[in-house]
């Protein structure tokens, strides 16, 4: 059961992550996806970095956690931002988070593969729905002549990688606290985002970019990488894996309300529909029946007399 101050910090996440899909798709007009991931990444790591100092306890990663914490990294930043950046390129925004937050699916399978989870009805129920969500997406750009297929694998990947992650965070046993490793898998992950970006991409001429283009790379790096950031793995470490995953999925629905006002982007029936398998997904993973009321003692049923062979000694 979510706790009043996790559940105030899954609405901030929600809104904050959902808000950043249309953020992100505005501001690849301007930027390229890996230099966009360099820029907010290692500007989050750093804003992060300064506050925990300033707060007080410290940033030092001991030698002997260095391979935990890159091993979190893998799946969990390089693994998830990179593919989803790819996939935010080719799809529309509120389509690419539809797509994206079905990592719970890919979480309780493998929590299910790992013998942490059991496949119970709600969980069945909650699958077969994102799954449809997936479906529908997938068939509307393979049936589209300018659709983008590509697009939902590259967001299906990122999903696989982000879901390995939530499990690993949960299931690595760490004395580190949760702001230690995320400020370090942010910085690791930027060394891989800013080597990627000036193998692959032209160096941007950041002296043309509009005064909103500024606004979304300080949106990504304050909001996406800094405070959303720490909010998400606090959950992931505290939470069960399908709980924190399945807890999030409202997401998509923000960033397809939101997608209009700062993209453009008009939402079609199938997105509609996809969006109400997320919800679907959403309510059977959350809402739980309640205990059976315990039977009360004048209503119970009197015990039996013993029989004459029970009497007889």
């Amino acid at each position: 059961m979510l706790q009043p101050r996790q559940l105030g910090m899954l609405v901030l996440l929600t809104l904050m992550w959902g808000t950043n899909w249309p953020m992100m798709k505005f501001s690849l007009r301007e930027l390229t996806p890996l230099w966009f991931r360099a820029f907010t990444m290692s500007g989050g790591a750093l804003a992060l970095a300064l506050y925990f100092i300033w707060r007080g306890p410290g940033l030092r990663l001991p030698r002997r956690e260095w391979a935990a914490v890159l091993w979190l990294t893998l799946p969990n930043i390089i693994g998830w931002h990179f593919f989803s950046i790819l996939g935010l390129q080719e799809l529309a925004s509120g389509r690419a988070s539809i797509l994206g937050f079905t990592m719970p699916v890919w979480t309780v399978l493998i929590g299910v593969l790992l013998g942490v989870e059991r496949l119970g009805p709600r969980v069945l129920i909650s699958l077969v729905a994102a799954v449809a969500a997936v479906g529908l997406l997938s068939f509307h750009e393979l049936s589209r002549l300018a659709g983008r297929p590509l697009g939902v694998a590259w967001m299906q990947l990122a999903a696989l990688g982000w879901a390995a992650g939530t499990v690993m965070m949960r299931r690595t046993r760490s004395a580190l606290p949760t702001e230690v490793v995320t400020v370090w898998m942010l910085i690791f992950g930027s060394v891989f985002f800013w080597l990627a970006a000036a193998l692959a991409e032209p160096w941007p001429d950041v002296s043309r970019f509009s005064g909103a283009m500024w606004a979304s790379l300080l949106w990504g790096a304050l909001l996406n990488y800094g405070y959303a950031q720490v909010l998400w793995f606090g959950l992931a470490r505290n939470l069960p894996p399908s709980a924190s995953a399945f807890s999030i999925m409202a997401v998509p629905l923000v960033g397809i309300a939101t997608a209009t006002a700062i993209v453009g982007e008009v939402p079609t029936l199938t997105d509609a529909l996809a969006a109400a398998c997320i919800m679907t997904a959403i309510a059977s993973a959350l809402i739980r029946r309640p205990p059976a009321a315990p039977t009360s003692p004048a209503t119970s049923t009197p015990p039996r007399p013993p029989t004459p062979q029970e009497r007889r000694p």
